[in-house]
């Protein structure tokens, strides 16, 4: 006989081992970017993310269209995470582009946590556990001293970027974090409201791939001038932003908000280990250590909580189980 709870911590795990593949394929973009250095930024997430989001509409049109009416009753929802939707990228490639990849990648990845809670708080009353705070301090340490020693490995000939330009890369890095936050917000507020997984995630990335379209005929012409170049934007599309937010809205289905942008500060270890081994950059010893710390945040957001943690998620107002909506779309909609 299976023990009570025990379905939702299976489905829990499940989808953080999901949150987490995506994580590993988004840390692909920062050196899949670099094979292709005469795209501008804006042209990169344009192409990434509004490429991306269209395809997953189309893959999900048939779900999207059975579940019409639910998305029109929350089509509040679904335009304010795909606004975000569309900001994202465009602040996300810009920020590295400014501040740094290491820079720009911890402050946008980094800050996402802290932002999903805070959304979280507010909108749902949402409080949050002492695994959750402990995970998010080690993945928030770890990737400040991956960005320290990311920095500290540049080599000394590494044009460096002006004051100007790093505090405008910060500035826009918080954006994209808050924009992350508030997509992965709605997608996961519209999954535990009934709609199916794929539905939800196609219909605010296909809304979000709609209205990056005319940043992309606007800045994309450089994509078009070598087939490295081509390729690089077919790549982005398809793996990193395609496949990646498919597994990401499974995730979702399973976990909050506030727990997935915690496990995807994996991506940032992921873009750091890449560019020592592709692209030959330096990472010392306090890099490792960081790598380290994000790796121990991981392992404490996915291992089992135990009898213990059952009690502590009680007492915190969390409950073990899944939600009624969840367990109505895993019976109205089993396959993710």
């Amino acid at each position: 006989m299976t023990a009570p709870g025990h379905g939702a911590r299976s489905s829990a795990g499940a989808g953080s081992l999901c949150v987490l593949a995506a994580s590993v394929l988004w840390g692909t973009t920062g050196t899949a970017a670099t094979f292709a250095p005469d795209v501008g930024p804006l042209a990169i997430g344009a192409v990434a993310m509004g490429l991306g989001g269209l395809l997953q509409a189309l893959v999900a049109a048939p779900r999207i269209a059975r579940q019409a009416a639910r998305l029109r009753a929350r089509r509040g929802t679904v335009l304010l995470g795909a606004v975000a939707v569309a900001a994202y990228p465009l602040a996300f490639y810009s920020a590295m582009h400014l501040a740094g990849v290491a820079v720009g990648t911890v402050v946008s990845i980094g800050m996402a946590p802290p932002a999903s809670a805070v959304i979280e708080r507010v909108m749902d009353g949402r409080r949050l556990t002492r695994r959750w705070k402990l995970g998010a301090a080690l993945g928030l340490l770890g990737t400040l001293m991956l960005c320290a020693g990311q920095a500290a490995g540049a080599p000394g000939g590494t044009e460096r970027t002006s004051t100007a330009a790093t505090v405008s890369g910060v500035g826009l890095g918080l954006i994209a974090a808050t924009t992350y936050a508030l997509y992965s917000w709605a997608a996961h507020r519209l999954i535990t409201q009934g709609v199916a997984s794929r539905a939800a995630m196609g219909s605010v990335f296909g809304v979000g791939g709609l209205l990056l379209v005319p940043v992309l005929l606007v800045t994309g012409a450089p994509l078009l001038d070598s087939g490295s170049n081509m390729a690089v934007g077919a790549y982005m599309a398809l793996v990193p932003m395609f496949a990646g937010y498919v597994l990401f809205g499974w995730g979702l289905a399973h976990v909050p908000a506030s727990t997935a942008t915690t496990l995807s500060l994996l991506e940032p270890a992921v873009a750091a280990v890449l560019a020592v081994l592709i692209i030959g950059e330096r990472l010392p010893v306090l890099g490792w250590g960081g790598i380290a710390l994000v790796l121990a945040c991981l392992a404490v957001l996915t291992a089992p909580a135990g009898v213990s943690g059952r009690r502590r998620q009680r007492r915190d107002g969390v409950p073990p189980r899944r939600t009624a909506a969840e367990h109505t779309l895993a019976q109205s909609d089993p396959a993710p």
